[in-house]
């Protein structure tokens, strides 16, 4: 097992599958976008699967989300998933996507074995949209959305940010439009893994500020803590039910206690946490003439048991790590 020395186990694997992006959101990178990583320092298919599978047999993983960057923009998706899926035992998996692009792929994602997908939509607005991500492409996510839930990668969730004075009065309206296309809405706050380093606490958009927003307008009755186990998200039942909202509340409710996730970059580090200032490297590993699936295990099981408590982010001394969100995978 994946263990550390708080006794948390590690049985949720996020891959990121590349640093590229066909957006550039406002909170995530700049609008001339970032320096790749050059495709030598990529990882290959057969060592991300190579990876997964050692981490599936033999360190328990149970559930693979596929992450970028926009994970569609990596050629060999559709095969990298239908190899996951073949395995033994076999892993859940889902992707995270801006859903640019799965109106073309979601049949064939489904075919090869993807359960579900995540797709990040801030607004209903179009023109909100563009000022947010710098492109034109709102409608290609909702078609993308309708994809994914036509081809039956189901529970579909939409990931929402909420940023001051542009789309934090939307968060009515976007709920009743998740509960009138059956997708599972889930609103996250605004973490500091900018490029820029711009982020500022005391300017985002707070989980109690969206729940407040949001029963102007529905009744919200928040889940058994319970059953939320290791999710990332808190959920309250909207109106009754059957339809929930959920809340990713990283800076002012942390979850670290109960974390379940250990991270593979696309260049091949174990990251123990999203804001870890610290990588292990297993892509040295993997191309040693001596590499050994059993070696790989060691030094990834090591990894993991100098995981730390929490993220810090609660702490005055937090430092941001070096790496943004796009390069690090969600």
């Amino acid at each position: 097992m994946l263990i550390d020395t708080y006794g948390r186990v590690a049985t949720d694997l996020r891959v990121s599958l590349t640093d590229r992006c066909n957006l550039r959101c406002t909170y995530c990178m700049p609008e001339e976008g970032l320096q790749w990583l050059a495709k030598p320092d990529l990882l290959t298919d057969d060592e991300i699967v190579r990876l997964i599978r050692i981490a599936v047999t033999r360190l328990g993983i149970e559930e693979i989300r596929f992450t970028g960057g926009e994970p569609l923009l990596r050629p060999g998706l559709v095969g990298i998933v239908e190899r996951c899926a073949a395995l033994e035992p076999r892993p859940r998996t889902s992707l995270t996507t801006n859903g640019i692009g799965l109106k073309r792929t979601a049949k064939a994602l489904k075919a090869a074995g993807l359960d579900r997908v995540n797709v990040s939509l801030d607004t209903l607005r179009p023109d909100v949209f563009k000022t947010l991500t710098r492109r034109d492409r709102h409608r290609d996510v909702l078609e993308g959305l309708e994809a994914a839930r036509a081809a039956g990668l189901t529970p579909v969730k939409v990931n929402t940010v909420l940023m001051p004075g542009l789309n934090d009065d939307e968060a009515p309206d976007l709920l009743a439009w998740a509960v009138e296309h059956d997708y599972e809405l889930r609103f996250i706050e605004q973490m500091p893994l900018d490029a820029q380093h711009g982020w500022k606490r005391d300017g985002m958009i707070t989980a109690g500020d969206i729940l407040a927003s949001l029963r102007t307008r529905f009744d919200l009755t928040e889940e058994d803590t319970e059953q939320r186990g290791s999710a990332p998200a808190e959920r309250w039942v909207v109106d009754g039910g059957p339809h929930r909202v959920g809340v990713i509340a990283s800076v002012t409710r942390p979850f670290c206690s109960a974390c379940d996730r250990t991270r593979l970059t696309a260049d091949g580090q174990v990251r123990t946490c999203l804001f870890a200032t610290e990588e292990t490297d297993l892509r040295a590993a993997l191309r040693a003439d001596d590499s050994t699936d059993d070696e790989i295990a060691r030094i990834w099981k090591l990894a993991m048991w100098g995981k730390k408590a929490g993220s810090g982010l609660d702490d005055p001394s937090f430092l941001q790590p070096e790496r943004p969100m796009s390069a690090i995978g969600g």
